[in-house]
């Protein structure tokens, strides 16, 4: 008789957790979060670098209600990572998008994205809600945080640097946009970053 294998252990996936900064509040997505969700992924700007949902293909309404209701919890329930809605604490209304996704438990690294609305953009909201999130999965155990922007993509690139990620180097021809491909400067914070 074949020899029964041991159990696999526990998925592993993040603690539900609600992150408050001095202007936002990230918690998971709701349904109310659909329109504004809608109008930051259809964003020109956002789609030039962001090639959502995929290569080629436009965002839809259908594509939000999605995220909202299914994808954001799922990528969580499968322990890919946790996607919160940045919300504006004075107005309540939807600033962005933050997320870890692309979990590697066994090494403890994940990788950190963010998306900004069009009306949030140049207001600090993409480094705040930065700056909470990494600092909370470092708090969590995890010893790698990368975060990945197209090369051309300054705005984010300032991002990352004022998080206190470092630039480790350039990934050529790494990311395929709506139009053509991109570089992406790869950067990363790991724990003894915090101490300097």
């Amino acid at each position: 008789m074949p020899e029964t294998p041991p159990p696999s252990p526990a998925q592993r996936i993040l603690p539900s957790v609600i992150l408050e900064t001095e202007r936002l509040r990230l918690r998971a997505f709701v349904e109310e979060d659909v329109d504004d969700v809608f109008l930051i992924y259809t964003d020109p700007a956002l789609q030039r670098w962001v090639p959502l949902p995929e290569p080629g293909v436009p965002y839809t309404r259908e594509n939000a209600e999605r995220w909202c209701g299914e994808v954001a919890p799922a990528l969580r329930a499968n322990g890919d990572g946790q996607h919160w809605a940045a919300v504006e604490k004075d107005t309540g209304r939807l600033a962005g998008s933050i997320g870890l996704l692309r979990t590697d438990w066994p090494a403890m690294r994940t990788e950190l994205g963010y998306s900004v609305s069009p009306w949030g953009r140049g207001r600090g909201f993409a480094t705040e809600a930065t700056v909470a999130v990494s600092r909370w999965a470092i708090d969590q155990g995890f010893e790698r945080i990368e975060l990945k922007a197209a090369t051309g993509n300054a705005g984010s690139r300032r991002v990352a640097e004022k998080a206190g990620f470092v630039l480790e180097g350039i990934e050529r021809n790494a990311m395929p946009l709506h139009e053509g491909r991109t570089d992406l400067a790869a950067y990363s914070l790991v724990p003894s970053d915090l101490a300097r």
